[in-house]
């Protein structure tokens, strides 16, 4: 995978959200083979590090030739996001296109002080 690339928080004491939101991602369905598309969503409080977007938007490239599923996917993008940064709170959530009549959303959630999530 595309290495994530991060920068120091320039205000470590304060709790702020950052969102970005991918709205072309694409993957490929792991049992028929057929492109996923979907908008990709990540809403994080920073604690040192944050995110930087080039990296990132290279790392989600690195998904369109993947055989993975929904679920995988979010969780994958979570754990590696919270590998990189150590935020204070961070969610991913997948709102993946229409496919046989079904629309899936995934959310997944680092909250290791438990404040919320789901919004």
């Amino acid at each position: 995978m595309a290495s994530l690339e991060v920068f120091e928080n320039q205000f470590p004491d304060r709790d702020y959200f950052i969102t970005h939101v991918n709205e072309e991602f694409t993957s490929v369905c792991p049992k028929t083979g057929l492109p996923d598309f979907g908008t990709i969503t990540i809403r994080y409080i920073p604690d040192k590090l944050c995110v930087e977007l080039k990296s990132l938007k290279y790392y989600f490239l690195e998904f369109r030739q993947k055989g993975i599923f929904y679920e995988a996917v979010i969780n994958e993008i979570l754990d590696d996001l919270v590998a990189a940064l150590q935020p204070r709170y961070m969610e991913v959530i997948g709102k993946f296109t229409t496919r046989g009549g079904l629309h899936s959303d995934v959310v997944a959630v680092h909250d290791p002080q438990r404040r919320g999530g789901f919004r």
